[in-house]
């Protein structure tokens, strides 16, 4: 299965890239979607659908200059990147490779729209949970063994729990902070699509991995915000305080590494579920 299941997954993923960025250059802005277009609106010939074959076939821009950025045929490769691995170490068992790279798909999604537009979309998070969870209820141990459908349940509730209350706390530093400095903070570091993006995690890791997952993310955001500072006081010499940063990615990064290499994860760590 091997020798066709991995180019097979690799094609597929450039496909599922394309979608996932079809639909993250038209869901932060409305439900109705249109045919790949390009950012001033101008529908993209059928050759330039993909960002890929926008680039080689020379077809980024439209006819008024309006170009793809880069990220189209990144996250293209990306996923395509990711499916290939998901089928070299799931060829056995073609549902579980599916199962995950539909995961994976969303995870890119999630992160894409988050990271342009600082939000994270209940039209994407709601269908997400649901779709990790009929995963869970029908794969179960076919996805992590010893793994019950309770255990990725209880996943859920603690990633909304974790991150409710990080919520809660930073709503309680914006009226400290606000009150201090006599101005109105808007901005928080948690949003509420932050704690939803936690409980999809743990509906996709299971409670146990989430931990790790949490983990993961909290040490990866405090090195992004602290290579974010150190770049914006070197390129401006200043930085201003209470700037909010996306860190819907971090959560993102914890739980793709959790779900492809779980067993490595805990294995460096002595654990064993």
């Amino acid at each position: 299965m091997v020798n066709w299941f991995v180019p097979l997954a690799a094609l597929l993923g450039l496909i599922v890239g394309g979608v996932v960025n079809w639909l993250a250059d038209y869901l932060p802005y409305t439900a109705r979607l249109g045919l790949p277009s390009y950012p001033d609106g101008t529908a993209r010939p059928r050759s330039a659908w993909l960002g890929l074959s926008a680039f080689l076939l020379g077809r980024r821009s439209s006819p008024s200059g309006a170009a793809l950025s880069l990220r189209h045929p990144l996250t293209e490769i990306g996923v395509a990147a990711l499916f290939a691995y998901i089928a070299s170490e799931s060829a056995q068992d073609a549902l579980r490779a599916f199962f995950l790279m539909g995961n994976v798909a969303i995870l890119a999604l999630i992160t894409i729209i988050d990271l342009e537009h600082r939000m994270i979309l209940y039209l994407v998070i709601v269908p997400s949970c649901l779709y990790a969870l009929l995963g869970a209820a029908l794969l179960n141990e076919r996805l992590v063994p010893n793994l019950r459908f309770s255990d990725y349940l209880l996943g859920g509730a603690v990633g909304f729990g974790l991150f409710f209350v990080m919520y809660l706390g930073g709503l309680l530093f914006n009226y400290i902070a606000s009150n201090a400095r006599g101005a109105p903070i808007t901005e928080s570091a948690f949003g509420d699509g932050d704690v939803l993006l936690a409980t999809l995690a743990g509906f996709m890791l299971g409670w146990q991995a989430l931990i790790y997952a949490v983990m993961i993310a909290v040490f990866a955001g405090g090195l992004g915000a602290f290579l974010y500072l150190s770049l914006r006081m070197l390129i401006r010499g200043r930085y201003e305080w209470f700037t909010a940063l996306p860190y819907g990615q971090y959560i993102v990064l914890g739980t793709l590494i959790m779900l492809l290499w779980r067993a490595e994860v805990l294995a460096f760590f002595g654990v064993r579920f």
